[in-house]
This record gives structure tokens, sequence and C-alpha cells, in this order.
């Protein structure tokens, strides 16, 4: 993986798995096999970069029923998008998405689903266990099938700031499985009290390759409880000790590798604060840590900011 500002006319590399751009960005080169993938949310830091995954075997892209795919060697990249007003609402476009993304990967060779990202609208409009993000996680966990907990992928799932009713699904599976990591500051997402809903979240704090490390969506949470609440450079502070904490709970060291190999995607519910987030990621961070500041909204109310991380060397 990494973040490569391409050329109008330079094509993608051939190693390329899949191809994620940002807000008003779009691919103009020639994608090859590659899946491309678009996300509407404005890129408040890092204009232009795309975001590459690569694999070291050729790759092919397919279609299977809704699910689109690129295949290379031990990895695959897929996507799915459900028209939420065409099957009922949120909560049955995320049941419809997980049963497929269930029946495609325990069909084919990459049956190890390590890394998923969810994008859909209005994340916190409802109340109770209307509230959409509740509705949403209800519905992933109806539709998330013949998968062990133990072995439940990273995640991330954060809302577009836009009108749109299309939820978005991307991942990442391989032929071999990952380690699911749990962070010792927190509650597993699937022990999380009734409060939050009543189907828990469904995913792992981080799941460990043996090419690095890739790391779900990371609030501003002690135990299943949100800190620090609206106040943006706590929880940044806050983010950093869990983003540290999982490196150790992983084996790996406590900082954050420089080089290419440590991507930063930040999501940011006020844009006017992205300078900020850009400085202060400046002076904590090695000056190659490759990051984006993307606009979005947070899955409580009370978070202003998430960070997802992936610490990656040859593979993923």
């Amino acid at each position: 993986m990494e973040y490569r500002r391409l050329g109008a006319d330079e094509p993608l590399p051939a190693s390329a798995l899949c191809a994620i751009t940002f807000g008003s960005q779009r691919l103009s080169t020639g994608g090859g096999a590659a899946l491309p993938i678009h996300l509407n949310l404005p890129v408040l830091v890092g204009t232009g970069l795309t975001e590459l995954w690569q694999t070291d075997a050729p790759v092919e892209a397919g279609r299977e029923g809704s699910v689109h795919f690129a295949s290379g060697g031990d990895f695959l990249a897929g996507r799915i998008e459900i028209d939420e007003q065409a099957v009922g609402g949120l909560q049955a476009a995320a049941t419809e998405a997980y049963a497929a993304i269930s029946r495609f990967t325990t069909r084919g060779r990459h049956g190890h689903l390590l890394r998923m990202y969810n994008y859909f609208s209005g994340i916190n409009s409802g109340s109770g266990d209307t509230e959409r993000y509740k509705l949403f996680c209800s519905g992933r966990a109806a539709g998330f099938q013949g998968l062990q907990q133990s072995s439940w992928p990273a995640a991330t799932a954060v809302g577009r700031q836009d009108h749109s009713g299309l939820l978005q699904v991307y991942w990442l599976a391989g032929s071999e499985p990952g380690r699911a990591i749990e962070n010792p500051r927190q509650v597993s997402a699937f022990n999380y009290p009734r409060q939050y809903g009543p189907a828990p979240p469904s995913f792992s704090r981080a799941m460990l390759l043996p090419g690095g490390l890739l790391i779900s969506g990371t609030g501003s949470i002690l135990g299943h409880a949100s800190h620090h609440a609206h106040d943006l450079p706590a929880q940044l502070d806050e983010i950093l000790r869990n983003l540290t904490s999982l490196r150790q709970a992983s084996g790996g060291p406590a900082q954050l590798q420089s080089g290419r190999g440590t991507l930063l995607k930040i999501y940011l519910r006020d844009a006017a604060a992205a300078g900020l987030v850009s400085a202060y990621l400046r002076a904590q961070l090695p000056s190659q840590v490759q990051f984006l500041v993307l606009g979005a909204d947070i899955c409580r109310r009370e978070l202003v900011v998430e960070i997802d991380a992936a610490h990656v060397g040859s593979a993923a």
C-alpha cells in the first residue's frame, strides 16, 4: 500500500491491485486490471494522492454478481455498492452487502477477509436504536456469515458528508489468514454493552499479516467509552496512544516506522481544523510517514476525528 501522486498521463503500475481516489479526483489514466474505487470524501490534506494496493503477481479483474474484484497472487481487492432506497434502507443494504461478501469469500481461493472499509451518508442521523450507525451494525452482523469471530477483519466505518443513499464497502482478502489483534486499552468491539446498539460492531482492532499490520479506524476511546468529547487535540493524543498500544500488542515497536511503509488516513469532522491536524501530525510523526486528511463524520457524535493506519512491507 502507498499513496502516490500520479501524473496526468502516468499509467498505474502493473502490480496495482486496487486504486482508490477521493473527492474531486478520479483516475484519468489507464487502470489496467486494478480495481477502481472512488469515495466522495473531500481531501483536506494530500490533494491529488491516489491510494494504491499492490501485489507481486499478475493482476486479473472480474465480477461475480454485485461484487467487483481484482486478484493477484495471495491477495484480492473487492468492492460492492448498494443503493439503500432500492433495498429498503441502510440496514437492509448492509445485510445484502455482507451476505454477498460472505458468499463470495467462502467460495473463493482468497477465503480470509483481512481489512474492510465502509462508507455511507448520515452516520449520526437518527436516535436510539434507529441511529444509522447502529442500523448499519445490525445489518452487517445479519449478513456476515461463515467466519469465526476470532478472525473477523479489521474495519473502518465512517460517514460521507453528502446526501447520497449509497453504501460503499471495499475490502482486502487473502489466501492465508491474518492474526486478529485487540487493544489492551479497549474493550473488544464484539463485547460492547447494549447501549451501543442491538448488534455490537463486528471488527477486530487490527489484523497482523506477514507483510505488516492493518489497523482499524481508531478513535479516542478507552474501554468502550469515548474520551475528550469534542476536544480535537486531546482526541488526537488519545488516538496516538491507542495506535501505539496496538503496535505493541502485535509485537512490533511502539513508534511509527518512517518511510513509505506507514500510511495514515485521518477522518476529520470539521474541515476548518485540517491545518491544525496536519501541523500536529508533522510534529508528532517521522517525516516520511504518509497521511491523508479527509472530511468525514465519525460514528459517535462526540468524536471529531478518527485515524486508520497501515504498516506494510512488500505484501498487502
